[in-house]
């Protein structure tokens, strides 16, 4: 905790995202303590991490990432970063926080292109194709079942057998699974809006198949070229957007030929382009990133906490 004392913070938006972004790049880099970064996930509005201690007021905090930039490990890259969902556990991508993470790094500096490292890999972000819009570079998805991961073989991941309620009469059934540096189950709906996804997501979440645990979307196909979705994000849980997730419905979609390799995905936080480029096979993720403002961990909040 010692390491975030008086360390600078932008608290910034994905499309409904809540990101804390910390640049640390001017200092060596943690060891990796779990229980430390339990504690370093000040994040939680619900109040079972340090998220009043770390702003100093419950209203504020971060309801979905923390991504601590730390200094580069491969050379070409401006820094490594480490992403901590709200229940501290670390996370290895998150397009939303990316897209924060980019902008922040562009008003410093004046570049409009840059290359991050992360535990899912490069990813490329760069400003356009407008002034007020990012693009990150998602990588590849895989569909693998040992690659998102699954606790048992599924040769055909657009669809697995799993399932919600009875059953005969199954309130969620047959998601798709993709990984995109992290796992995603998406069960196909006709309104996003009739399910319980705060009873459910937590059940599918943690579901056995799902070794690493799962993201869990729903998603309504509007047309080929429009896709509405909700998420129950692991580690964070309901949250207004999820760029991962937008990105594994719009790939999911396509690979069942419901949808075009560019969509455009509704979230409840509002709106990203994904496009499922053909020529390479990656993902590339478009929105917004707004600030909303920055500050200092004051040291004397973190006294009480060993």
């Amino acid at each position: 905790m010692s390491a975030l004392a008086n360390q600078a913070f932008a608290k910034m938006n994905g499309i409904g995202n809540e990101i804390v972004v910390v640049d640390m790049r001017d200092k060596p880099a943690a060891p990796h303590r779990p229980r430390a970064l339990r504690l370093n996930a000040a994040a939680d509005r619900r109040g079972s991490r340090l998220h009043a201690l770390a702003f100093g007021n419950p209203a504020w905090g971060c309801r979905d990432q923390l991504m601590v930039l730390q200094p580069p490990r491969l050379k070409g890259t401006e820094a490594f970063i480490r992403i901590y969902n709200n229940d501290g556990s670390e996370a290895a991508a998150c397009g939303n926080g990316m897209r924060c993470v980019a902008r922040r790094l562009f008003e410093d500096t004046g570049q409009t292109a840059v290359t991050f490292e992360t535990r899912a890999g490069l990813l490329d972000c760069w400003q356009g194709p407008s002034g007020d819009l990012y693009t990150v570079d998602m990588g590849p998805p895989k569909f693998g079942w040992k690659d998102i991961p699954l606790a048992e073989e599924f040769r055909d991941t657009r669809s697995i057998e799993l399932q919600i309620g009875p059953i005969d009469a199954p309130v969620l059934h047959t998601p798709s699974v993709v990984s995109m540096g992290n796992p995603h189950a998406i069960f196909w709906v006709d309104d996003v809006d009739a399910y319980d996804l705060a009873r459910f997501g937590p059940l599918l979440e943690n579901h056995p198949i799902f070794p690493e645990r799962a993201n869990i979307t729903l998603a309504h196909i509007v047309d080929r070229g429009h896709i509405t979705i909700r998420t129950w994000e692991r580690g964070a849980g309901l949250t207004k957007a999820c760029g991962s997730a937008a990105c594994a419905t719009a790939v999911a979609a396509a690979r069942l030929k419901r949808a075009d390799r560019r969509v455009q995905i509704s979230l409840p936080g509002g709106e990203l382009l994904i496009e499922w480029r053909e020529g390479d096979d990656h993902v590339l993720m478009t929105g917004t990133a707004t600030f909303e403002y920055e500050g200092r961990f004051d040291p004397a909040l973190f006294a009480s906490v060993a």
